[in-house]
């Protein structure tokens, strides 16, 4: 009786074992199985869409492509649908235009539009993912050559015609001369409105626009992740716009345009929406060939805030951590932090602060005025061309700026202006040309423990002009300075010195006649 018992017991394990079995294997939809050739002869995004509906069918699953070569046009995703790239499989994605329709609703450039499909899309899903170890090739030079080669005025194409039936109603930035030329690239994977997004492992090269653009979505993980857009023009590598709770992390990207952006829609559109990026994290990532490392904007008409980026190299970008708008824009950046970044190989600023991106004249404040406040930057070696640039505007300076434990080799210094409250400590910056800071229509400054080992006779290391209620301390020039400190303009005032050894300067302070205020000494200061 006991050994029928236990015979029933382990025959009924088995069932269970191999029901567990059945429902893991019926979980992955192979999608050679659902007629898609992998030696790229045959177009299989029908046979990619009917194993996507086979899984959703089932509540879910993994499309899965095992290695080889696949052609296809445009794939949408549903809620609980993972693609599955493997080692040694290869997605090429069609050049013929017409295999992204019908258009659908994106945004470009953080303008709301009905649109191309994007590569891969998905719209108001939930736990999507596309993962693996193969390649997805954008093929996007038929993209970039019919944008590059359009002229105004020429005959509209059908893609043409059909975007302006479909937009007639939508609201337009400032400037709407892209969205009235009515061929807009696709991105390569478009998530719209989407919970929990995961992108991982993959190899992206070739995107027809921008790469991965999640839009609206909420808690999006982005992790080793490979992107190459060589000689390519707008190809940013990844933009999460207005989105919420993202993680990018251990990727190498190299892109003909910004390696990372962040966005939250463009002028009247983007204020429209009024969804921010926020609560971001940035952290182990290759930044190569690109204009920005990390860029915030231009557009951020729906806010920038709780952003942090740490542990990342930059080698031969253009800048490398770049926030831009301008007049229009509209929105707020705030609450960022950089930590623990090397850049090397700059060809422009290490850091820039732009809020002129775009040339525009002094105008009342109001919805369309950008602010940046509260932005830290700290532990960073650089070797650039210029160390950073700050530009604020007349109307709503720069706010709240620390920089902090900053070591870099530059032909210029930092160039400030227009801006309040700025910090720097224990910055070095051995220049070829010019001050270490220069300002311009900055109050609130507090310089701590700044130097560089590379004086030049004709220029100051501290150049401050019309610039106010500045604090300098623990400043101790090297041997061979002409001039630690020069003010000038008729608005530089209140400006304390302490702590300061300038025996090494051949002239610690000088002012020019239009500084009618005297220097405070609070104590400590020798050798002035």
């Amino acid at each position: 009786m006991i050994f029928k018992s236990s015979i029933k017991l382990i025959a009924l394990f088995l069932v269970f074992c191999s029901s567990i079995f059945v429902s893991k294997a019926q979980s992955y939809y192979n999608v050679i199985k659902y007629g898609a050739k992998n030696d790229s002869t045959k177009l299989a995004t029908l046979a990619i869409k009917k194993a996507i509906e086979a899984a959703s069918a089932a509540g879910g699953g993994t499309v899965y492509f095992p290695a080889g070569k696949y052609l296809t046009g445009a794939i949408h995703l549903k809620s609980n649908i993972t693609i599955l790239i493997d080692a040694g499989a290869e997605l090429h994605f069609s050049d013929n235009f017409d295999d992204y329709l019908p258009m659908v609703k994106s945004r470009y450039e953080g303008v709301d539009v009905t649109s191309f499909s994007p590569l891969f899309y998905a719209y108001k899903a939930e736990n999507i993912s596309i993962i693996g170890r193969g390649l997805i090739d954008g093929h996007g030079k038929k993209w970039w050559d019919f944008v590059e080669g359009y002229k105004e005025g020429q005959a509209r194409s059908k893609w043409q015609l059909q975007f302006d039936e479909l937009n007639k109603d939508i609201v337009l930035p400032d400037d709407p001369k892209q969205m009235k030329r009515g061929f807009l690239r696709p991105p390569f994977i478009q998530t719209m409105f989407c919970k929990n997004v995961l992108i991982d492992g993959i190899s992206i090269r070739n995107s027809p626009f921008w790469t991965v653009n999640p839009e609206f979505c909420e808690n999006v993980k982005i992790h080793a992740v490979t992107i190459n857009n060589p000689h390519s023009p707008n190809t940013d590598g990844i933009n999460p716009e207005s989105c919420k709770n993202v993680h990018i992390s251990d990727c190498h990207i190299s892109v003909g345009d910004d390696c990372i952006t962040i966005k939250s829609g463009k002028d009247a559109p983007g204020r429209k929406m009024g969804v921010p990026a926020e609560n971001y994290v940035i952290t182990n990532c290759t930044m190569l060939s690109g204009h920005g490392g990390v860029v915030i904007g231009s557009e951020m008409s729906g806010d920038v805030r709780k952003i942090a980026i740490s542990n990342c190299v930059f080698d031969g970008t253009d800048r490398g951590i770049r926030i831009k708008t301008a007049r229009g824009r509209g929105g707020i950046v705030e609450e960022i932090r950089v930590s623990n970044i090397i850049m090397k190989n700059i060809r422009n600023q290490a850091i820039v602060l732009d809020m002129q991106y775009a040339k525009t004249t002094v105008e009342p404040v109001s919805e369309r005025t950008p602010r940046f406040r509260n932005i830290h930057f700290s532990n960073i070696t650089g070797q650039t061309n210029e160390a950073a640039y700050l530009n604020g505007i007349e109307e709503m300076p720069i706010e709240n700026i620390t920089f902090s434990d900053i070591n870099m080799e530059a032909k210029t210094g930092f160039k400030i202006g227009f801006a309040n409250k700025i910090e720097f400590h224990n910055v070095q910056v051995n220049t070829e040309l010019g001050s270490v800071v220069s300002t311009s229509n900055v109050n609130q400054l507090t310089i701590d423990n700044v130097k560089t080992y590379t004086p030049k006779a004709n220029a100051a290391v501290i150049d401050l002009k019309n610039t106010s209620d500045t604090f300098i301390y623990n400043a101790f020039p090297t041997v061979g300075t002409s001039t630690y400190l020069n003010l000038s303009g008729g608005k530089t005032k209140n400006i304390s010195l302490g702590n300061n050894n300038f025996k090494n300067a051949a002239k610690g302070v000088v002012k020019t006649d239009d500084v009618t205020e005297k220097v405070n000494v609070i104590s400590g200061d020798k050798g002035q």
